[in-house]
């Protein structure tokens, strides 16, 4: 039996910014979490790497080829042995399509915060806000 700890298997979201704003997707499942908004993602497979795992995930999820980027946040626990992180991704090509969720929605600053995300994407809040704010165009001053 080994001394070292075992790694936490890990679940994927991307940050997609286009235009001073944030892609998010209403799930649809499970039913305690129906409605909800979130950043798209999924479970990276074993031999994957989070990166190819993001962008498998967001061509099945939304038809888009992504270039994946830095991380964004902290991680999130899920339960034992599952954390969840969260990664900047750019779109490559195609236009996002909610295959496997009830729909999708580009918001601004102002509307994350109103949005009914899922408890564990709340932690990313202030990582996201920083990044929609310096993405949005300031007047003349």
């Amino acid at each position: 039996m080994s001394d070292v700890p075992a790694r936490d298997r890990e679940v994927v979201a991307g940050a997609i910014f286009r235009g001073g704003r944030l892609l998010l997707a209403q799930r649809t499942s499970p039913p305690a979490l129906a409605g909800r908004w979130e950043l798209p993602g999924g479970k990276v497979e074993e031999f994957e790497t989070p990166q190819a795992a993001l962008a498998r995930e967001l061509r099945e999820e939304l038809a888009v080829e992504v270039r994946c980027g830095a991380r964004i946040g902290v991680d999130v626990q899920l339960s034992a042995g599952l954390v969840l992180r969260a990664y900047r991704a750019e779109l490559v090509s195609g236009e996002p399509v909610a295959l496997d969720h009830a729909q999708l929605a580009w918001v601004d600053a102002e509307e994350l915060l109103s949005m009914d995300l899922v408890d564990n994407d709340r932690a990313w809040i202030p990582e996201l806000l920083e990044e929609l704010r310096a993405l949005t165009p300031r007047g003349p001053s």
